[in-house]
């Protein structure tokens, strides 16, 4: 079936006058579109106190086209991702109000009353609250979809429901193939040309990383987000949201935290460089550190604990086995977290954390810097037994 854009502003308040009660039957609605999403289409409706958040797919990438298709599948993925992450960790999912897949869109709870957390960085809020509610969303989302909580039946039907090859490709293209080759989709400053070429050639690194991706592709642990880097997730001081998970499968839960701890590293690596006195970056790079501490380590024992609370199956609920497949996903989070701050460097993606450096020769050096502390993590992951390991090698990489 072909869909078509919403034509008018008009078509998006019917949508949302339709499938929606949020407001009343006469109550002047406004839209205006709003993100910089290169994939879909996102509109913010506002009434006279309230407003909703409208997504709708179309099947293509928006910004290039009919060109790139793209199912449209991914629209009732995320609707039904969203839907599963609020019965486990409803304080940091938007709610969802409707889903229709005849207009591939869906209407969910705004929550521009928070920041993105990646501007969050950049200026260096506090944050206090972060890495607990990180750590608390991931065991809570990832715990309740896998093997640990569901039946075998259950699981295997979920897997099924949430293949979603398109956006899957995408990933492993991104992250796993084009930094390590002279790939045209690649955006590389003159500076760092050369270190570029060093992964290029890096034949133990290259083999690192085809470790990952095959994990990636072939190891459904739990419904993970696919995409949890910092634009993904929006906070307060007191509260933090996650959204946007229609790149969202089966896969290895190390994915989704090392997606999200590689972010919060390159907001390290950007911080070398970013205006504002030495002593605010450097306090900065230590609250960052020890927010991955903090994730981790609430990750680990909420999710020890659901374990304990919830668990039937006879053999993965084994107190010495959860600890042991714990160190594994750390180890392989490292991995993940590597993959991800060398893509964001080198890669098609890069993010403003360090492309805002507008020192073009400062902003290589910050670059630099994540490409060795990217390298070093993904072929050195399983020495890197901690969170406290981890730390220890970004202070001690020289910048």
């Amino acid at each position: 079936m072909t869909y078509s854009k919403f034509e008018d502003d008009a078509a998006v308040v019917a949508f949302v006058r339709a499938h929606t009660d949020q407001f009343t039957a006469d109550e002047p609605l406004h839209v205006e579109e709003i993100g910089d999403g290169n994939i879909n289409y996102i509109y913010r409706v506002k009434g006279n106190e309230g407003s909703v958040i409208v997504k709708q797919a179309l099947p293509y990438i928006r910004i290039i086209g009919t060109d790139w298709p793209l199912s449209i599948d991914r629209i009732r993925i995320e609707a039904q991702v969203l839907q599963t992450e609020a019965m486990w960790a409803p304080n940091f999912v938007p709610k969802m109000y409707a889903f229709s897949a005849e207009e591939s869109a869906f209407a969910m709870e705004d929550v521009g009353d928070h920041e993105n957390l990646r501007f969050a960085f950049i200026e260096r809020h506090p944050l206090p609250s972060l890495g607990e509610h990180l750590g608390l969303f991931l065991a809570e989302t990832l715990f309740h979809t896998s093997d640990f909580y569901l039946d075998y039946e259950t699981k295997k039907r979920a897997v099924a429901n949430y293949i979603n090859p398109g956006l899957c490709k995408i990933t492993e293209d991104l992250f796993f193939w084009d930094p390590y080759c002279d790939h045209e989709r690649n955006s590389i400053s003159p500076p760092v040309l050369e270190a570029a070429q060093g992964l290029w050639n890096d034949k133990a690194l290259k083999i690192e990383v085809t470790k990952l991706k095959r994990q990636f592709m072939n190891c459904p642990e739990a419904l993970v987000h696919g995409d949890l880097h910092a634009g993904s997730v929006f906070v307060r001081a007191d509260s933090t949201k996650v959204i946007d998970p229609e790149f969202a499968f089966y896969g290895p839960m190390a994915f989704d935290i090392g997606s999200i701890i590689g972010n919060v590293l390159l907001n390290y690596a950007g911080q070398f460089g970013l205006a504002g006195p030495k002593n605010e970056r450097d306090d900065y790079q230590a609250f960052l550190l020890s927010e991955i501490v903090n994730c981790w380590s609430v990750f680990h024992k909420r999710f020890t604990d659901l374990v304990a609370e919830k668990s039937d199956e006879p053999t993965m609920s084994q107190p010495d086995y959860v600890q042991a497949f714990l160190a594994d996903v750390w180890c392989e989070t490292v991995g993940f977290a590597g993959t991800e701050v060398i893509r964001r460097t080198i890669g098609l993606a890069h993010i403003a954390d360090i492309d805002s450096i507008d020192d073009i020769e400062l902003r290589a050096k910050s670059e630099r810097w994540a490409l060795a502390l990217g390298r070093e993590m993904i072929v050195n992951r399983h020495s890197i037994s901690s969170p406290d390991a981890l730390n220890a090698i970004a202070l001690a990489l020289p910048y």
